[in-house]
């Protein structure tokens, strides 16, 4: 049986700007076009993304970046302003994210997965966790609650390429989205981010942004028989609704 959420409100909670775009961009139009109410949040505010640019300049731009590719969807952006490669499971931070909850009201999180190839998604993924449990308990923060406000379904995105970093085997996925109708409009929303993909032609001698998101999508939607797919894998004590898409 569907059970559907009174307040229809998902939050990709994810490390930097564009992280949410290429994990879970296409899921997050989908949701937008079914009447949810969409937020991106990021923990840092990409202030390491570039070669040439200094640490605020840099961030300002990537910041306006995310505020712009969620507005193309209709979504909110937010930042908790840590710096990048900063990113701790430590009490400010987890204070920040369960306040961020509290202000959003999500009765859906997409974050990082536990393990990835980097730190700063795996913290983030700490976080996420701690805030998703925490947030509805009265005594977690002194900004109020929504009525009704209670534990959100938790889903993980993949790693790099789908791969555990430490393991090597391909993750398994609990849940696979169709994203193939709104492909072009997911490459169209991670395009905003211009400044990324020049830091990573740069950084990793690649010019295959959007490319990349592509093939990886690609891959997912071959299990699913479909033109393109992205993963998601719930936590063992959560459920997402399978029928809302």
């Amino acid at each position: 049986m569907l059970v559907t959420p009174i307040h229809r409100v998902a939050l990709a909670f994810m490390a930097h700007p564009d992280d949410a775009e290429i994990l879970c961009g296409g899921t997050l139009i989908r949701l937008a076009r079914l009447g949810w109410q969409v937020h991106i949040a990021t923990t840092a505010r990409g202030d390491c993304g570039s070669a040439t640019l200094g640490p605020d300049e840099i961030a300002d731009i990537r910041l306006e970046e995310g505020r712009k590719a969620a507005q193309s969807i209709g979504a909110t952006y937010h930042c908790l302003g840590i710096d990048d490669v900063c990113v701790t499971f430590c009490e400010q931070a987890i204070r920040q994210s369960i306040d961020l909850y509290r202000r959003v009201a999500p009765t859906l999180v997409f974050t990082h997965p536990r393990f990835d190839y980097m730190l700063d998604h795996e913290q983030t993924h700490l976080l996420a966790r701690a805030a998703t449990f925490s947030y509805p308990i009265p005594n977690a923060s002194t900004l109020p609650q929504v009525q009704g406000a209670q534990v959100p379904w938790l889903y993980y995105a993949d790693p790099l390429e789908g791969l555990d970093p430490y393991s090597g085997p391909m993750i398994e996925p609990t849940t696979l989205i169709d994203v193939s109708a709104v492909i072009e409009d997911k490459a169209a929303m991670l395009a905003c981010h211009a400044s990324q993909r020049d830091w990573l032609r740069s950084h990793h001698g690649m010019d295959e942004y959007i490319e990349a998101m592509k093939r990886h999508g690609s891959t997912r939607g071959k299990t699913l028989g479909v033109a393109f797919a992205r993963l998601s894998f719930s936590t063992a004590d959560t459920l997402i609704p399978k029928m809302i898409f």
